[in-house]
């Protein structure tokens, strides 16, 4: 069984597993899937590596183990507003706000003009061909 024969909501539950251990910690970020063909990619983290509150005494040390676990769940669900396209990116912004997780989905299609113009625009003929020449 290939990667193609995975469901995409089984995948980014794998992907977001995978990043498990750099999810916890962090307060916020960004988590990056590139599809292709219903497939992920590539996949990672953005974020920036510290701490801007005022109050540093409040820092709450990142997420926990549970934190990650809710937001593989909330990744997953977001899914269903999936629809009709096969390429592009979904962007998933996290962050964790007096210990509840706020996720927030971006997803991004992607086409190729050059490919939809070959398929579906017949080739001109020659004007040669239709004078009967």
């Amino acid at each position: 069984m290939g990667l193609s024969d995975v469901s995409l909501a089984r995948q980014v539950d794998i992907a977001l597993e995978k990043l498990e251990g750099e999810l916890k910690g962090l307060t916020a970020g960004t988590i990056v899937l590139q599809i292709r063909e219903d497939t992920i990619g590539k996949f990672g983290i953005r974020h920036l590596p510290m701490d801007c509150e005022e109050d540093s005494s409040i820092h709450s040390g990142g997420m926990t183990e549970a934190h990650v676990r809710l937001l593989r769940r909330m990744a997953v669900d977001a899914l269903k507003r999936k629809r009709g396209w096969t390429y592009g990116e979904i962007l998933y912004d996290f962050g964790l706000k007096r210990g509840k997780v706020y996720v927030s989905v971006q997803f991004e299609s992607n086409y190729n003009m050059a490919n939809l113009m070959f398929r579906f625009t017949p080739k001109r003929r020659d004007h040669r061909e239709i004078a009967g020449e």
